[in-house]
């Protein structure tokens, strides 16, 4: 058996040292005991759950549920909240005075996660705003920047299955901490390396002290207050709001707190919620995958939108940042859209209304990250607004925002990534199902004035900027040897290098770690943060990438291809991924 070890305080531990010590506590949370002893006798999942400490991702830190150092449980949480508070230890009284928001979402322990955080904080005389049920990830970063507090902390494993939870920690403009002040909450957490030896405060006297203060209709009704200047033309919307039929599925998440009470307000009375996944259940129960881009979590939605005739579905996530939908066809059936079909539907029909009313600034800028559709690209062409490319993770976009706001170079307009989160407006700065769930609305509202579907819309973008198909395929590795065969493939891809894809040739190649963008013409800077990405460019305008995920025990290879017509882009589609399932 090979024994991995990490080191920790100087000292080296192996895994078994490091499960003795869960052993060998004796107020060890029962739960948490019942658990391990059932560990004790299967040494890969011991190993899996003690060789190394969680590492923050793109975004935040996200794992099983269970008892180790690589697992989610009140003990992690605790260090990472420790990381969190020794990091304010070193900022001014006036930052520090500040305080950190807290969100949760309806997961297994999400509560308690959240609880515990404030404890910790507590201890360190770190006040905490902690919402008094659960909220969306996105009014967890409104509360940041609208209380304001120095950061925010979010309990939330997003759409991943029930026995996941994570821990997201935001910056003072409400997204996620950028990576010098992650590495940094990472540096103070390693440090704290007896995870029963961290102090926490009752909650009780959190509230004695007054370092816990509840959250929750105060911020409610600011966000939805914002949330209305989502809306483009109130006019069509007054005209027709009442008119279509929406079908509307939180999957079990935080979407229901928000979403039927700014739908009415606004004036969307046919909102149908899908009753069995308005339950706030952990276990999913309708649902094993709470993702909107898996077909399967629209099931209900169809089912309930065939009964009244539903324009359009939507459905949400768990923490409502990501949004799925699905459009009724002329046969009373129901297409399914990709995260880069409905943001380039969102996107056209927010500049062209936008135009419309003469509300288009001349320094307009969209924000998409590497890996999503060039179509959004060609539509901000057409209407002369910039588009900037960022590595993938919400907080490199809201990084762009903070620029835009202190240079005065780009007003934004709006921001995506392909994994289904929309950005219309900076009042939050990550991405907000709540707000693209308005404006999809309003788009369907004034297409179905037209006598058209957001469908239609998006084959008349097609007709207009030729057929763009993309997919992105998901390798799964779990585990120490998972991760290490995830960096096997990467490095062998850097070293042996591409010429050619599926018989076109690479006419450009694009490491962000290393920091090179190479063509013909030589070699220079991708102007981006590093990152363990690779992109190809090729000679038929077809692109690929190849990353790792930053949550997930996953390596993502990306796609991107365009055609004259629909069916050359599908079989396109299909060769390129043919042989990309073939890189291991």
């Amino acid at each position: 058996m090979v024994v991995s070890t990490y080191k920790l305080g100087g000292q080296v531990m192996s895994w078994q040292d490091n499960m003795q010590q869960w052993l060998d506590y004796k107020d060890l949370d029962p739960d948490m005991k019942e658990q391990l002893n059932e560990m004790k006798n299967d040494d890969k999942v011991a190993e899996e759950a003690f060789y190394e400490p969680m590492e923050f991702g793109t975004a935040g830190m996200r794992g099983l549920i269970g008892p180790g150092i690589n697992r989610m449980n009140i003990y992690t949480v605790r260090q990472a909240a420790e990381g969190l508070a020794s990091f304010m230890d070193t900022l001014d009284d006036k930052l520090k005075s500040q305080g950190v928001a807290i969100s949760y979402d309806s997961r297994y322990y999400s509560q308690d996660f959240a609880y515990e955080s404030a404890k910790v904080l507590g201890a360190h005389g770190i006040h905490s705003y902690v919402f008094d049920s659960l909220r969306p990830t996105p009014e967890l970063s409104f509360a940041v920047r609208s209380i304001p507090t120095y950061a925010g902390i979010m309990i939330t494993a997003s759409h991943n299955p029930k026995q996941y939870n994570g821990f997201k920690i935001y910056g003072p403009d409400g997204g996620q901490m950028p990576p010098v002040e992650s590495d940094n909450i990472t540096s103070f957490a390693r440090k704290a390396s007896n995870l029963f030896a961290i102090k926490v405060k009752p909650v009780t006297k959190l509230r004695e002290e007054k370092l816990l203060t509840l959250i929750g209709e105060d911020v409610d009704l600011n966000y939805m207050k914002n949330l209305e200047t989502v809306i483009v033309n109130r006019d069509l919307i007054n005209n027709i709001g009442d008119k279509m039929k929406f079908v509307y599925s939180p999957l079990h998440g935080t979407g229901k707190m928000i979403a039927p009470r700014i739908f009415q307000k606004l004036g969307f009375k046919n909102f149908n919620m899908v009753t069995e996944q308005a339950i706030l259940d952990p276990e999913f129960a309708t649902t094993p995958f709470p993702n909107p881009e898996f077909a399967q979590t629209f099931d209900l939605a169809i089912e309930r939108g065939k009964k009244i005739g539903a324009n359009i579905l939507i459905a949400t996530d768990p923490d409502a940042d990501r949004l799925g939908a699905a459009v009724r066809q002329p046969d009373g059936s129901y297409k399914l859209m990709t995260g880069n079909q409905i943001a380039s539907v969102l996107l056209n029909y927010l500049l062209q209304a936008k135009k419309g009313l003469k509300q288009l600034p001349a320094n307009g800028a969209v924000v998409k990250s590497i890996v999503s559709s060039e179509l959004a690209t060609a539509i901000a062409n057409k209407y002369n607004v910039e588009m900037l490319d960022v590595l993938t993770g919400f907080k490199y976009i809201a990084e762009k925002i903070e620029q835009f706001e202190k240079n005065g170079s780009n007003e934004f307009l709006f921001g995506f990534e392909e994994s289904y989160g929309y950005l219309v407006k900076p009042f939050v700065r990550d991405k907000d199902a709540m707000q693209s769930t308005l404006l999809l609305a309003e788009a369907a509202a004034y297409y179905e004035s037209k006598g058209k579907t957001i469908y239609d819309a998006l084959e008349d973008l097609y007709e207009e900027f030729g057929y763009y198909r993309e997919k992105t395929i998901s390798k799964t590795f779990e585990g120490i040897s998972g991760k290490d065969k995830m960096a096997q493939i990467m490095k062998t891809l850097r070293e042996e290098g591409i010429d050619e894809i599926n018989g076109v040739k690479v006419v450009e190649s694009i490491d962000y770690l290393k920091d090179t963008d190479t063509t013909e013409a030589g070699v220079k800077p991708t102007g981006l943060p590093k990152a363990d990405v690779l992109k190809y460019v090729l000679a038929d305008d077809t692109w690929v990438a190849a990353r790792p995920s930053g949550t997930e025990p996953k390596l993502k290879f990306y796609i991107g291809v365009k055609a004259d017509t629909e069916a050359n882009a599908a079989q396109k589609l299909a060769d390129f991924a043919k042989e990309i399932e073939g890189w291991e």
